[in-house]
C-alpha cells in the first residue's frame, strides 16, 4: 500500500496537476496578460434583477491569480462567482483584493457560505445541526473576506428536492440575509434533480436567480429546459454552471472536450442569461470571451460534442440523476462521489474533490465486498471501480492536499 505522500505523487496529482482546469487550448498562467483582442460582447438581462451581463461571466474557484481576475474585469467581464468553500475562503480573499479599489457598481459578485457537513447531499436539506445564527456569521465572514458591505447575489447551494428549497430554517435565514442588506438578490444553486429545485424556487416566490448545472451531456434536456423556461418566464435570472461537462472524456486527459463548442451549446438556449465557466489562465479567459464573436455552433463543433468511440465514451460528467442510489444495496450516495471523481480527474481540483467526497458520508468501502456491482449507470460509468479509485482521497490529510 502506498504511503500518503507517494500516493499523491504517483497517482491523482500526476493526473490532475496543480488544481487547474484543463481546456482544449494550451494553458499559460503567465505571459499572456498584455494580450489584447477586439471582443464582441453579447449581453442578456438577468431576469427581474435587471442586471445586464455578458453571456460569459467568470467562475473563480480554480484560480488564485488576482491579475487574471483583474484582467477579466478590464476586458468587460462583470459577474464573478466565488464561494467560501473555494480554497477554504482564500478565493474570496483573492477576489476581494481585486475588487477593493473598484467602483461598487462596476462589478457583480456572487457567493455562498455554508457548511456542507450539515447537508444531506442526496436531498439538499439541512440537518438538525443547522443554526441560523452560525449561518449568518458565515455570511459576515464572506463579506469581510470580499471586503464589501453586501454581495449582489447570495446563493443557497446544493438545492435538489422541493423540500430543500422550502426548508423553513434555511428559507428564513436566506430571507434575513436580504432583509439585513447583506445581499441584493437571492438565488439557489442546483446540480441534482435540477428540474425539481428550479420549479420549487419559482413557486416559493422569494428567489431572483437560479444557478443550475447545464451542458450538452444532459440526458434529461427536455425536462430541464422546461423548468428553465418556467423560471425565466417567471422573471428569474438563469446562470449556467458545469458547462464543460467534466472537461475531458477520459481520466488520463488524452481526449479533451471542445470547451468552445460546449459553451456555445449552452448559449443556444436564450433562457440562459449568463455562464460561469471556471477560468484559471489567460488562455481560458481569451478563449471564453472570443466565443461571443459568433455563438453559432459549426458542424465540426457539433461533431466534437459527440462521444468518442471506445471505452472513454462515458466521460467524467455525472448528471446526478440519482437512479443509481436505489440500485445500491448499501444506499451509497453515488452521485456525490461521482462529482468528487470529476473534480479530481476533470477539474484538477483535489481539495474540492476531497471536500465533496467527505460530504457524501462515505466512511467505509462496501464496494470491496461486491464482486459484481449491480448498479447500472445511465451515463455508462463503471461505478465500483470509480468509487474504489476516488475513495483513496479519504486517507490523505486535507492539509497535505492543499500543500502538495
Amino acid at each position: 500500500m502506498q504511503n500518503r505522500r507517494k500516493f499523491l505523487k504517483n497517482s491523482l496529482l500526476t493526473v490532475t496537476g496543480a488544481g487547474l482546469v484543463s481546456r482544449s487550448l494550451p494553458q499559460s498562467l503567465v505571459g499572456n496578460e498584455s494580450a489584447e483582442q477586439d471582443t464582441k460582447f453579447v449581453y442578456r438581462t438577468l431576469g427581474k434583477t435587471g442586471i445586464r451581463l455578458p453571456v460569459i461571466s467568470m467562475g473563480t474557484g480554480n484560480t488564485d491569480n488576482p491579475s487574471l481576475v483583474r484582467q477579466a474585469l478590464e476586458k468587460g467581464v462583470k459577474l464573478l462567482a466565488t464561494a467560501e468553500a473555494y480554497q477554504n475562503g482564500n478565493n474570496e480573499k483573492m477576489v476581494g483584493s481585486v475588487l477593493k479599489d473598484k467602483p461598487r457598481d462596476s462589478f457583480v459578485i456572487m457567493t455562498n457560505s455554508t457548511d456542507i457537513n450539515l447537508l444531506d447531499t442526496q436531498t439538499g436539506v439541512y440537518n438538525s445541526g443547522f443554526d441560523p445564527k452560525v449561518y449568518m456569521q458565515r455570511v459576515d465572514n464572506s463579506l469581510e473576506r470580499l471586503e464589501v458591505d453586501y454581495v449582489d447575489i447570495f446563493i443557497q447551494p446544493f438545492a435538489a428536492t422541493r423540500e430543500s428549497v422550502f426548508h423553513e430554517p434555511a428559507r428564513k435565514a436566506m430571507e434575513n440575509i436580504k432583509k439585513m442588506g447583506k445581499a441584493k438578490y437571492l438565488g439557489i444553486a442546483t446540480h441534482r434533480l435540477e428540474h425539481e429545485a428550479i420549479r420549487a424556487a419559482v413557486d416559493i416566490g422569494m428567489y431572483d436567480v437560479i444557478m443550475t448545472a447545464y451542458n450538452f451531456r444532459r440526458q434529461n434536456k427536455e425536462e430541464l429546459d422546461d423548468a428553465i423556461q418556467y423560471a425565466a418566464e417567471s422573471g428569474l435570472g438563469i446562470i449556467a454552471m458545469k458547462t464543460m461537462a467534466g472537461a475531458f472524456w477520459d481520466r488520463e486527459k488524452t481526449k479533451p472536450i471542445n470547451s468552445t463548442a460546449a459553451l456555445k451549446w449552452v448559449l443556444q438556449n436564450k433562457n440562459v442569461h449568463t455562464t460561469v465557466p471556471d477560468c484559471s489562465s489567460y488562455d481560458h479567459l481569451n478563449q471564453d470571451l472570443a466565443i461571443m464573436a459568433n455563438l453559432e455552433l459549426t458542424e465540426e463543433e457539433k461533431k466534437d460534442l459527440e462521444p468518442p468511440s471506445g471505452d472513454v465514451s462515458s466521460g467524467l460528467y455525472c448528471e446526478q440523476c440519482s437512479s443509481c442510489i436505489r440500485q445500491c444495496p448499501e444506499d451509497i450516495d453515488i452521485p456525490t462521489i461521482m462529482r468528487s471523481y470529476m473534480y479530481a480527474y476533470g477539474y484538477r481540483n483535489l481539495d474540492l474533490a476531497r471536500k465533496t467526497l467527505c460530504s457524501s458520508g462515505l466512511r467505509t468501502l462496501p464496494c470491496h465486498d461486491c464482486d459484481n456491482c449491480n448498479v447500472k449507470c445511465t451515463m455508462g460509468f463503471d461505478i465500483r471501480s470509480r468509487i474504489l479509485d476516488i475513495a483513496r482521497l479519504q486517507d490523505v490529510p486535507e492539509d497535505l492536499i492543499r500543500h502538495a
